[in-house]
């Protein structure tokens, strides 16, 4: 884990450059599809960073701090934010992050993963078949 947690200044392993594209794919799929953390950064972070599920997972959502910031204004300018709902929607989504953190805390990496990947499977079928 090491690694993944390794300074980016002077590193020269290319982590800076693959960071950034990271962000990029995943502000085009937020503003597109309104995805990007679950979905696609933690993978990319898994894969291309050797990052483990518990920090990708992390690392993502407090990416999401900002992601989450820009595109709420840049929707909002545009008139594309119901507000009343985002809270009703994001208060109690926070009970959950907190809910999900303890649990995370006590499984194992693997199962972590493990079950990540089958929810990714599960919403890809779902997302076919309707």
């Amino acid at each position: 884990m090491a690694e993944a947690n390794s300074t980016l200044a002077g590193s020269g392993d290319g982590r800076l450059p693959r960071l950034i594209a990271i962000g990029a794919v995943a502000g085009l799929f937020s503003a597109v599809f309104g995805v990007g953390g679950g979905i696609l950064v933690v993978p990319l972070l898994i894969a291309l960073l050797g990052y483990d599920t518990r920090t990708a997972t992390a690392t993502s959502l407090a990416a999401i701090i900002f992601v989450a910031v820009w595109g709420t204004a840049a929707h909002g300018a545009l008139g594309n934010v119901e507000f009343a709902e985002a809270l009703l929607v994001g208060v109690p989504a926070m009970a959950g992050v907190t809910a999900g953190v303890a649990i995370k805390r006590r499984l194992p990496v693997d199962v972590l993963t493990y079950g990540f990947a089958a929810l990714l499977v599960a919403v890809a079928v779902l997302l076919v078949l309707e």
